[in-house]
């Protein structure tokens, strides 16, 4: 079956962001006084948007983080991401490919906008998705595992759902559609 849109995931799709990541949230949590391991980070926290962190702390800890807390968090990682930050390997080759047989393509991330720019253009894959064709978190009202990003992503495109490949990385399980679904592959290309 020829897909009419395929939806990358950007971190562990196409840039290895997930192992720089979630080494600076465990290590930031712990500093705040939340015990957190970078496995822990791996299994609870990994892939989702920031409003998980804050429910997940407040649900465990019963204290909020503070409301400094993205903010700074952005931060160190995006001085890490300047000095690791390494696409995945083939991803642009993927892209590239995608985009010479003329099957359309987007991102759909749980990092915010600012994230997601940060880390396509630091690398170099920026240029094959440009502004119309990056979509965030930020852009509805839940995030993932909620489907509403990859639904959002689908209705800009023009592409209904079933339409739809989404291809994306490890981590905890997520509903991407609602039926009929496309399915949904992990970076390794191993349906879900």
């Amino acid at each position: 079956m020829r897909y009419d849109l395929v939806i990358f995931d950007n971190d562990g799709v196409l840039v290895d962001s997930e192992p720089i990541s979630n080494r600076l949230l465990a290590a930031y949590l712990t500093e705040l006084g939340h015990l957190t391991t970078y496995d822990e980070a791996i299994r609870d926290y990994m892939g989702s948007a920031m409003h998980r962190i804050h429910d997940l702390v407040l649900e465990r800890y019963g204290r909020q983080l503070p409301s400094e807390f993205d903010a700074t968090f952005h931060e160190r990682v995006f001085a890490a991401f300047g000095a690791e930050l390494e696409a995945v390997a083939g991803a642009a080759e993927v892209v590239e490919g995608l985009r010479a047989e003329g099957v359309p393509y987007c991102l759909a991330s749980s990092g915010s906008h600012e994230r997601i720019r940060v880390a396509l253009k630091k690398t170099e894959l920026y240029g094959l998705f440009g502004e119309e064709r990056i979509f965030s978190s930020q852009d509805v009202g839940r995030g993932k595992p909620a489907p509403d990003l990859f639904l959002h992503a689908a209705s800009v495109m023009g592409v209904a759902p079933e339409r739809c490949a989404v291809v994306e990385g490890g981590g905890q399980p997520r509903s991407v559609f609602r039926p009929p679904a496309p399915p949904a592959w992990t970076s390794t290309g191993s349906p879900r």
